[in-house]
């Protein structure tokens, strides 16, 4: 029995849980209007991801481009899309990690996907 006789208050939780899925929300709107670079080759290949980790923009410096090498190139271009990706995680982790434990992150709560 909970002291008191009283049990929890839906409507509270109900609505605690509304503002964190609003909060969350918001959240993975402000990641995907978020852009994030990452570079390779000290700045010869640049990608620009959003925050949620789609691939907006690549920049190839011409200097970059060797007709007689373009495996060196493809693999410029890899790193540089990889580093955007992992920065853009590092941005999610930071904007989303918080909202995910107040939705009981590592709680065992069943059907909650954190």
């Amino acid at each position: 029995m909970i002291p008191g006789g009283g049990q929890p208050n839906m409507q509270q939780l109900l609505q605690q849980a509304q503002k964190m899925q609003q909060d969350l929300q918001r959240a993975q709107e402000e990641l995907a209007n978020t852009a994030v670079d990452g570079q390779a080759g000290g700045g010869l290949v640049r990608a620009t991801v959003t925050g949620s980790g789609e691939l907006r923009a690549l920049k190839i410096d011409p200097k970059a481009v060797d007709p007689e090498d373009t495996e060196t190139l493809a693999d410029l271009i890899v790193a540089a899309v990889q580093a955007a990706a992992e920065n853009a995680q590092t941005l999610q982790q930071q904007k989303l990690g918080p909202l995910a434990q107040g939705l009981g992150g590592g709680s065992g709560i069943p059907g909650l996907p954190f």
